[in-house]
């Protein structure tokens, strides 16, 4: 790979080792790490993170294979050689994205089969309108926090792309309020790294489900559990994580690009949402690199042999912008991009997602018309981390404005307008303990009620 006089020895090279794709330099260019990763073919060794290698496939053709061939690529994580061999540092942050867990995403064969189906079918029943009326209901809550409180500026990732997912889901789950907020801290901690953030999840969910056995509602929870697949509640819990971080993260990311798009100079005014969502998925996808496959014998990628049990993991980034792609991607179907996976593990809720996407926008354009972004594009700063292809800051400006709930809202929400005493009772706090403090979802529904 030719260099341009006076830059250093690209990512990757002998007197670097593996490519690093973490940290600051592979968050300032996250593209060029890719561009030189293909030069060295369809899949190239690289460090996830510190001490933890797997093999990255950045080819098209070569990750969609994979994606469709269960018979040869595994996901079962619990094959892992390095981690069986002592070789993965006990505090990786690779640990907690690729350590097995008893869901759909690292099961196999029949056990996966059975998994997707209570997942797929549950997710079927979802209302489109009323998920976009609780995507609007929430943007508005967003929105109305502070669009009327500072003059006229806002941080949209912090303040509104990255809590909007994280609404939607505690509503779309049946969470009260309570729950609702145990369940945002602790996926919210999860992916900030907090300590004891996956036991504070854990208890919020496990309450959760000892609740909706006791009280059923129209909600995912009570749908996983009442499937014909009879989930146990372990199994439950961990499917419901797993729509948690599978879902609202990249949300997040998607939300965030595809809001600094359409502001931007760049965008051809009159075009709709739909297609710069679209164009986030092609181009900045939102889970950049993860997928880990096991190979069940040794395979040859691209000249280079891959042993049984070392991770191969799909770059979802790298596959969708391949230049290979480039002579005939506008023949290819709008969906064809992998931001969702392909295969027998593609996203189950990605129809959810995109609705939930562009109608968060949608409301964001709509409640704020003349919001516009304090920076170009091409300035904005991405998070130095392998997993997800998401901004870190997205300020903006606009004309302050008061927004309030509607009518129609205060009916919306399951949780908000016809929650049973019993899934509105707190746990009951020690005497003499102060009251805990109202959490983010505990206020949302109180917006939506008008209190």
């Amino acid at each position: 790979m030719q260099q341009r006089p006076g830059t250093e020895p690209p990512p990757g090279c002998p007197a670097h080792g593996n490519t690093q794709l973490y940290g600051p330099r592979f968050g300032s260019d996250p593209d060029g790490h890719y561009a030189h990763l293909r030069s060295l073919g369809p899949s190239a060794p690289v460090d996830i993170a510190p001490g933890v290698e797997v093999e990255l496939v950045t080819s098209y053709d070569a990750a969609l294979y994979i994606l469709q061939n269960p018979a040869s690529f595994v996901r079962d994580s619990r094959r892992w050689n390095a981690l069986h061999e002592g070789r993965v540092p006990e505090d990786s942050p690779a640990l907690p994205m690729l350590a097995y867990r008893p869901n759909a995403l690292f099961s196999d064969g029949a056990a996966h089969a059975r998994l997707r189906q209570a997942v797929t079918d549950s997710l079927a029943s979802v209302n489109e309108l009323q998920l976009v009326r609780q995507t609007q209901a929430s943007a508005d809550y967003l929105i109305s926090r502070f669009s009327s409180e500072r003059m006229g500026q806002a941080e949209l990732m912090a303040e509104y792309a990255q809590p909007l997912p994280l609404l939607v889901f505690s509503d779309l789950f049946g969470c009260p309020p309570e729950i609702g907020d145990r369940v945002i801290a602790g996926i919210t901690g999860i992916f900030s790294g907090s300590a004891g953030a996956d036991q504070l999840l854990a208890e919020a969910l496990n309450e959760l489900i000892t609740l909706k056995r006791r009280n059923p509602g129209e909600d995912l929870t009570t749908r996983l559990m009442q499937h014909s697949a009879q989930l146990t509640d372990e199994e439950v819990l961990h499917q419901l994580v797993t729509l948690l971080s599978g879902g609202t993260t990249p949300l997040s990311a998607v939300i965030g690009t595809a809001s600094a798009l359409i502001l931007g100079e760049e965008w051809q005014s009159g075009l709709p949402v739909e297609d710069a969502v679209t164009q986030v998925l092609w181009n900045y996808a939102p889970i950049a690199n993860y997928a880990a496959h096991y190979p069940t014998h040794d395979v040859e990628l691209g000249g280079r042999v891959v042993r049984a049990n070392d991770p191969v993991m799909i770059s979802f980034a790298a596959a969708n912008t391949d230049p290979r792609l480039a002579e005939h991607r506008e023949q290819l179907s709008a969906k064809a991009h992998l931001a969702f996976g392909a295969g027998p593990h593609a996203c189950p809720a990605k129809d959810p997602a995109f609705v939930i996407a562009v109608t968060a926008v949608e409301s964001l354009l709509n409640r704020l018309p003349d919001v516009e972004v304090r920076m170009p594009f091409k300035d904005l700063s991405w998070v130095p981390a392998p997993w997800s292809r998401s901004l870190v800051a997205l300020p903006v400006r606009f004309t302050p404005r008061i927004v309030v709930p509607t009518s129609a809202q205060k009916a919306e929400s399951p949780v908000a307008a016809s929650a049973s005493p019993l899934a509105a009772t707190p746990r009951p706090a020690m005497a003499g303990a102060p009251k805990p403090k109202a959490g983010l979802f505990s206020r949302f529904l109180a917006w939506t009620r008008g209190e």
